[in-house]
Order: structure tokens, then C-alpha cells, then sequence
């Protein structure tokens, strides 16, 4: 039985929750889409539905928060293109020029040349089949769509514009957080630790707004595609320094200025029964010296822990992940886990996306359907461990040179063996320069073990810092 079938019935919470203050505006509170209020629009499996249609952000947030959070497309367009100096469209179709939009099956793969070099090795070897074991989310077909230019929110895109240059390496090629003060910080890498700076980028990244609350339902497979793990998750995530969007701007509070924190995070699970209460909390720093400060809430047995280091390698319940996957490597930091970086190749590639937010799983295979696929400029990052007791040896990450977001990263153990792979399907709101997650999806290939989530993000303007600290963390549990 679907996890949602089991949740108490009742009313269908509303998924805004708006009040008038005394003066007549809109009062700061509302609420996330949440399990229920989402399976209303869209179901989690066989449900081809345009969720971005259906359930737009100008529907879910209040009118005076979809205001401040959106802004002129013209400008957004044109102070990215001034930032990496390039629009998408312009430098994309040299490779397999033949190969146009429309649709292809993998049958296509055998008999067209350009179509097998335009895809990414791991979708054209591993994914782009049809359904069956060991894995969940093969696609065996999908629609290539014209490649579009991709930007972000005005004030992250004239911050990148304005401290261009500005943000420093050491002698090591590991940043030095005085000198970076906001928005992407390498647009246009180069230089001897080129690799360094584009990961930079993605550890500083404003993916969605600068706080949001998201739910997300994840599912796992063995190898023989039977499920074995159906849970609920939710997570919140607020930006605590370098905010231009949503004030304060700068430093959330003096505490996050002086700890030189980061970003704070709360992950807690609702489902399945023997997890449900169980919370994350971590909070990420600037200094590049300084771990990640995690504690986590053990439901069952009412108890609060702070994790070690190590902690981190362990992974996540029924998810084929570990923490650090989470930003698609661990920290960049020289005294614990260091990497070597070095970009492998530059050069475009097909790469998944949702446009109305369609795409869905059959319940048949768990076959990944209405997969649209995009030309996109591409560097492909190598990582390489230079601690041999880390669970990883390397990992290969394939990064959007006009986004800086990475959609692929591959794992290697210390054996050289493949060993996990994740990848984020993203969608772009473009009237908010924002870029969301729709889906996501990984696996073990040692344990021949899969799983997804379905995620939606929900911009939540007014988060404070007890939603996501200490106090939070035991309430979510409880």
C-alpha cells in the first residue's frame, strides 16, 4: 500500500496558509506543499501530470512573497550572459550537428553515431534501456528539446557580475572565505586550479531561494526491482551567510557572522514506521578548516547525539547515498578528505530536464517516462582522494558551464570500482531565475541497489533559525 494511504484521513491541509494582519496586507505566515496537498496534484507513480502547471509557484506562495521573489526575465538573461560571458544556445550544436529535436528511442542509439556521442556515457551504457533488473529508472526513450538560456534570480546574478575576481585560492587552491562576498564565485574558472573553482562554485550555490522547505518521497529497490524501502522525507534548508535575496541580507544573525556559518540544515523522516521522527541537523561553515556540525535524533529512543566526522560516510536509510553526498562530494577542506581536482573534459552533452514538470515513473518496470533531454555545455570534473581511508577513492561529476550545477556524479571506491551514482533532474522557473529539483535519483553498484524521491521545493521567505536548529530538530523528531 502506498506510505500516503497510511497517513491519518482527514481534512486536505491547505497548502497556503495566509492571514490579513490588522493594517489589511499579507501576514508573513503560510505553509509548504506537503505529502497530502502534493498527492492532490500529482500522484507518485503513473501520473504524467505537469506539476509545474498545476501547481505553480505563483499559486503556492502568497502574492506579496511570489513578488519579491520574482523579477524582470530581460535583466536576469542579460547580467548572466555579462556573468559567464556566453548564452547556452550559442555554444551548443558542434557535436552530431544531425541530431535535432525530436523524439528517440533506445533502438536510436545503434544506428545514429552522433546520438551515442552526444549522451553521457553513464545514460548511454547504464540507463538508456528499457526497464527491468537490476535497475529502477531506465528510460528507454525521451524528446530532445532546443537548448534554452539558463540564469539566475537578478540580485545572485548582479553579485556575480559585481565581485567577479574578487574571491581568492590559497597556495593549496582551497578558498579563502574573507574574500568571497556573494553570488556564484568563479563564473568563468581558469587558471591552475580551474577544477577548485568550479566546485566552488557548486559549494556555494543558490539552487532554489535562500531558505526552503521541501518534501520529498523516496522509494528503493533491490536488485530484483522489488520495493523495499517507501518513506517520506522532509528537509528545510536556510542560507545563513551571503544572502542577497531575502533579507536580512548578508548574515542571517550576528551568531552566524561570528561562527562564520554557512547554511543550516534539518532533515527529518516521516516514513516508514520504524524511522519516522528520526532528524538531521547540520550546520556547514565558510572556513574551509572547520567540519560540518551535525547532530542527530534517534525517534525511537528519544535520544540526541552530536556525529562524528566519520559519520558522514555512513549512509543515509534506504537511500543509496551518503551524507556527503548530499552536495555531490564531501567538503573542500585540506584536513580532512582533501581532493585533487582537474577538469577531464569541456564539451557539450544531451542531459535530462523537465520543462512543465511531466516527467514520471511507470509502475511497470519503474521505467522513467517523459524524459526530455537538452543539449548543454558541459565540463567533466575528476576528484581524486587523497585519503585512502575514505570511502571513495574518486568521482567523475559532469557540471553545467551556464548553471554551475552538476547533474551527475560517479563514485569510485578505493578498489576503482564503480560504487554509487547520483543524479538531480532539475526544472527552471524562469520569472524567478531559480532552478528546482523534480527528481532524484541513485544506486549502489556493488549492492545492485537503487532508489529515487520525487521532491518539491517550496520558497519559504520568512524562516527563521529555530526552524531548522537544536530545538527544531527534537520538535520535528517528536
Amino acid at each position: 500500500m502506498d506510505i500516503l494511504r497510511k497517513l491519518e484521513k482527514g481534512a486536505l491541509l491547505l497548502f497556503l496558509v495566509l492571514t490579513i494582519a490588522a493594517n489589511g496586507s499579507w501576514a508573513a505566515e503560510y505553509k509548504k506543499v506537503d505529502h497530502i496537498t502534493l498527492a492532490k496534484y500529482k500522484k507518485w507513480v503513473d501520473d504524467p501530470t505537469p506539476l509545474n502547471k498545476v501547481l505553480p509557484y505563483s499559486k503556492v506562495l502568497p502574492p506579496d512573497v511570489y513578488a519579491k521573489l520574482t523579477f524582470d526575465i530581460p535583466a536576469m538573461k542579460k547580467a548572466w550572459e555579462e556573468a559567464v560571458g556566453f548564452k547556452a544556445p550559442d555554444v551548443v550544436g558542434k557535436i552530431a550537428p544531425e541530431i535535432k529535436p525530436g523524439k528517440y528511442t533506445y533502438k536510436d542509439i545503434e544506428t545514429m553515431p552522433g546520438l551515442k556521442e552526444l549522451m553521457i556515457p553513464y545514460y548511454r551504457d547504464h540507463a538508456f534501456k528499457p526497464a527491468g533488473p537490476p535497475w529502477a529508472v531506465n528510460f528507454s526513450e525521451f524528446t530532445i528539446i532546443p537548448t534554452q538560456q539558463y540564469y539566475y534570480a537578478l540580485p545572485i546574478a548582479q553579485a556575480t557580475v559585481k565581485n567577479m575576481g574578487k574571491t581568492k585560492l590559497d597556495d593549496k587552491g582551497y578558498i579563502i572565505d574573507d574574500t568571497y562576498q556573494g553570488g556564484l564565485p568563479y563564473p568563468r574558472p581558469a587558471g591552475k586550479f580551474k577544477g577548485q573553482e568550479i566546485l566552488y562554485n557548486t559549494v556555494k550555490k543558490y539552487l532554489n531561494s535562500e531558505s526552503d522547505d521541501s518534501t520529498g518521497q523516496f522509494k528503493g529497490f533491490n536488485r530484483n526491482l522489488k520495493m523495499d524501502f517507501d518513506g517520506l522525507i522532509e528537509q528545510r534548508v536556510l542560507r545563513v551567510a551571503k544572502r542577497l535575496v531575502i533579507p536580512p541580507l548578508g548574515y542571517l544573525d550576528e551568531r552566524a557572522r561570528a561562527r562564520k556559518e554557512e547554511n543550516a540544515i534539518l532533515l527529518t523522516y516521516v516514513a516508514p514506521r520504524d524511522q519516522a521522527g528520526t532528524a538531521l541537523q547540520a550546520i556547514t561553515f565558510e572556513d574551509a578548516k572547520k567540519f560540518d556540525e551535525m547532530y542527530l535524533y534517534i525517534g525511537v529512543l528519544r535520544r540526541l547525539r552530536q556525529m562524528s566526522t566519520t559519520d558522514t560516510q555512513d549512509a543515509l536509510g534506504g537511500q543509496d547515498v551518503i551524507y556527503d553526498d548530499n552536495r555531490g562530494f564531501s567538503a573542500l577542506t585540506p584536513t580532512r578528505n582533501p581532493w585533487v581536482a582537474e577538469v577531464i573534459a569541456d564539451r557539450e552533452f544531451l542531459v535530462p530536464t523537465t520543462t512543465d514538470g511531466s516527467l514520471y515513473v511507470s509502475s511497470k518496470g519503474w521505467e522513467l517516462k517523459n524524459v526530455e533531454m537538452e543539449r548543454r555545455p558541459c565540463w567533466v570534473v575528476k576528484m581524486t582522494q587523497m585519503d585512502k581511508n575514505y570511502v571513495y577513492g574518486s568521482k567523475i561529476l559532469y557540471i553545467d558551464k551556464e548553471t554551475l550545477l552538476w547533474y551527475l556524479y560517479e563514485s569510485y571506491d578505493q578498489k576503482g570500482r564503480l560504487y554509487r551514482t547520483g543524479h538531480e533532474i532539475r526544472t527552471f522557473i524562469p520569472e524567478m531565475g531559480m532552478h528546482s529539483q523534480r527528481f532524484v535519483w541513485n544506486r549502489d553498484h556493488i549492492d545492485l541497489h537503487s532508489s529515487f524521491a520525487i521532491p518539491f521545493l517550496t520558497p519559504m521567505y520568512y524562516m527563521k533559525r529555530a526552524d531548522v536548529g537544536l530545538e527544531g530538530l527534537i520538535k520535528k523528531g517528536k
